[in-house]
């Protein structure tokens, strides 16, 4: 077995294994934040939309750092919040085999845009999704199966979430009249005070800074910019071969042994790169501002002698 003169660590990590498209554009939240009973209860996640990117200038308060009590510049993320509407609420109870939903209910009026996300082409269809459940709410049997199930969540559920929709034809670029919807658990205080919550909140528009405050460090998840199908070199920062190379340069030139006679999966091969999902932790949000038709310096930080927006044309 030979052996190498000099150590070199490999590129490109395995921890993302395998680097293939996501399912879906919006990101999904697979670990809500630890519930705390002791605490009010309060919304976990909200969804927005990436706008573009700037930069800021900030001090660094970081005792031991070269950069301590000097400025600055970092890039950050604007990302465009419409309100959420809660449009229904989803109990669920803990079995063998992990929760299952044991209840859902769904408010009075469901949004337009709502009813357009249950549809591939809502042009063409009846248009008669949850027509017959919210007929039957209205009348007295409804009224009695809903309290019933109210009282089936405060008595049998440990987790409580909210079904919320996004106002995307608020936000013109999108182009899009179809809401993304989710899912967003509710922590703190009882099981009881947790369907209380969240029947208030049905219909609501729900702002993003009743969730969010400023300065709060939170978890970012999102797909990443696809670029297709791509080599090595890019996709994993190997290195090229020499100039004179036969059959190009931008490959990797040894895949493997002999035997075991298979390309290993640690062998950065060619492929997929981008439209991955990923999660990001602990970013911190600077500021929560308002639309530039409420506020026209919603750009605005305690150092700027003038007034301005987010977008600076």
């Amino acid at each position: 077995m030979s052996h190498r003169k000099f150590e070199r660590p490999r590129h490109g990590s395995l921890g993302f294994l395998p680097r293939k498209r996501a399912r879906r554009v919006r990101g999904r939240i697979r670990h809500f934040p630890k519930d705390d009973p002791t605490q009010k209860p309060h919304l976990t996640a909200f969804m927005g939309y990436k706008a573009g990117m700037t930069h800021i200038v900030r001090d660094v308060d970081k005792p031991g750092s070269k950069v301590h009590k000097k400025e600055v510049v970092e890039a950050v993320t604007i990302l465009e919040t419409p309100p959420m509407i809660v449009v229904g609420i989803v109990g669920y109870i803990r079995t063998p085999r992990g929760y299952r939903t044991l209840k859902t209910i769904w408010a009075e009026q469901l949004p337009v845009g709502f009813i357009r996300s249950l549809y591939k082409n809502y042009a063409l269809s009846k248009k008669k999704a949850y027509k017959n459940y919210l007929a039957k709410k209205k009348q007295e049997k409804g009224k009695q199966q809903t309290e019933r199930d109210i009282a089936s969540l405060k008595k049998y559920c440990s987790i409580i979430r909210v079904i919320a929709i996004t106002q995307a034809h608020k936000i013109p670029v999108l182009r899009q009249k179809k809401s993304h919807n989710m899912e967003i658990q509710i922590n703190g205080g009882s099981t009881a005070e947790k369907v209380d919550f969240a029947l208030k909140l049905l219909e609501q528009p729900l702002p993003v800074n009743t969730v969010f405050q400023e300065s709060e460090m939170v978890d970012v998840i999102a797909t990443t910019k696809g670029h297709g199908f791509e080599g090595v070199i890019h996709r994993w920062g190997v290195t090229r071969l020499p100039r004179k190379t036969h059959k190009g340069l931008r490959k990797v030139a040894c895949i493997g042994a002999w035997h075991p006679a298979r390309v290993g999966f640690t062998v950065p091969r060619a492929g997929q790169n981008g439209f991955h999902h990923r999660t990001e932790i602990h970013k911190k949000i600077f500021k929560i501002g308002k639309s530039a038709e409420d506020d026209k310096a919603n750009a605005k930080c305690d150092a700027d002698l003038t007034d301005k927006t987010i977008t600076p044309m």
